[in-house]
């Protein structure tokens, strides 16, 4: 008992929350909490522990929900070094690319209610779409060609509309001309616009991409253009549709565009990996700490912008697991999402086991991707942050952390742990 007391306070002065007030573990048997192995979970508080200590991140938030239960929750580290802020499990995270399932999710309901079709021409909803271009290296540098077929709703939920980040040498110049690509952090980063997002991708659809609709997987500003199809389609600010329709009814209080300032000492701080293998603090502006709670606090990127915290995203994959519902809320049928966490474009994305479906990357293959099972599906966000939704286990897993660039392995390491500690 006194070795196991000792055990608690080590953990606990490291930030790791064993219990939190209001949350209930199920104890099913000696040796298991919920599913899991308690000696299994313990390496994974003395990974989380070791990554603290040697200084790969600052601090972490780690929640797996099994069944729609808390199965494992901890806060390890610091939200703040610099000033002593300990990491609370309820702490505010910048989650990026996370953001690029609510928007793909607020899309479908659209499909749903007969709005919009997958295969609508976005050109349809934001005119400088209706005939694109494509930028093609040639002998003499670079030829902009017309695109083949118009881009369509679909295409920009697979990745496959051959819209990039604008950063290679093809297309930066024209992109960093129009205050994109170069121009905005890593290319995604938008916060510090001060102009609605539609004005921000009319632009972008003036410009030429560097690859033709349906013919590769090229990751980047897909997304956003999606937001911006939701605010014309809906008559809503993307931040008003999805407080209405999907964070509010899903019970996510903390899921936010911009952070109300009421809530600005819950949001962790940005650190990143130094030469030397240990995190320093990253700078202010775009490719550090962001515009997100001072700023114009007016450009809604539906591909990098939410803030959020492990439960309420936890939350959201949750409802995705139910089939579309949770709490008695629905969201989406069973049908929709089914399609939405399926491989949609063959072998075009990874020809090794993953797949992409209409948001989500897929695994089509054991072993494809770590620990997960063939069906799991999950992404993750610049600064860090992982997600996963695993089908066959009823597994939600959401790791959150505030790293960019991110040099360590902790993204993978967690996930194993967490799989290799399921109980049999």
């Amino acid at each position: 008992m006194g070795h196991q007391m000792k055990r608690i306070r080590a953990v606990t002065a490291l930030g790791i929350h064993l219990l939190l007030p209001g949350v209930t573990f199920a104890q099913t048997n000696t040796g298991t909490l919920h599913g899991f192995s308690t000696d299994a979970l313990a390496r994974v508080d003395s990974a989380l522990e070791r990554y603290v200590a040697d200084e790969k991140i600052a601090g972490a938030v780690v929640l797996a929900l099994l069944d729609g239960k808390i199965a494992y929750e901890r806060a390890a580290g610091w939200a703040d070094r610099d000033s002593g802020r300990r990491m609370e499990t309820g702490a505010i995270f910048r989650i990026a690319s996370q953001t690029k399932a609510v928007t793909s999710v607020a899309i479908m309901m659209l499909v749903e209610e007969g709005k919009i079709a997958l295969d609508d021409p976005v050109g349809s909803y934001i005119p400088s779409f209706e005939k694109t271009t494509v930028a093609v290296k040639s002998d003499t540098g670079r030829v902009i060609a017309p695109a083949k077929r118009p881009i369509t709703i679909s295409d920009l939920l697979t990745h496959t509309a051959g819209i990039s980040y604008g950063r290679g040498e093809l297309v930066s110049p024209l992109y960093e001309a129009r205050g994109l690509g170069p121009a905005a952090g890593l290319g995604w980063y938008t916060a510090d616009k001060n102009e609605p997002v539609c004005e921000t991708i009319g632009r972008l659809g003036t410009l030429p991409f560097v690859a033709q609709p349906g013919e590769q997987f090229v990751y980047g500003y897909n997304t956003d253009i999606l937001g911006c199809v939701v605010e014309r389609v809906s008559g809503l600010s993307l931040d008003e549709f999805f407080r209405s329709k999907i964070t509010v009814p899903l019970g996510m209080h903390d899921t936010y565009f911009f952070l109300p300032p009421a809530k600005r000492n819950r949001l962790a701080t940005v650190y990143a990996s130094g030469w030397d293998g240990r995190i320093r603090r990253a700078p202010e502006g775009s490719r550090g700490q962001g515009h997100y709670v001072d700023g114009p606090r007016r450009n809604f990127s539906g591909g990098a912008g939410l803030v959020s915290t492990a439960m309420d995203y936890a939350r959201f994959l949750q409802m995705l697991l139910n089939g579309g519902e949770l709490d008695g809320v629905r969201i989406l049928s069973p049908k929709t999402v089914e399609l939405m966490t399926t491989n949609q474009v063959g072998t075009i994305y990874n020809a090794e086991g993953l797949g992409f479906g209409l948001g989500f990357e897929t695994v089509d293959r054991p072993g494809a991707s770590g620990p997960f099972p063939k069906g799991t599906f999950g992404w993750g966000g610049a600064y860090g942050s992982r997600y996963s939704a695993d089908p066959r286990e009823r597994l939600v897993l959401v790791l959150m952390i505030q790293l960019m660039p991110n040099d360590t392995d902790v993204r993978d390491t967690i996930p194993e742990l967490i799989y290799r500690a399921l109980a049999p």
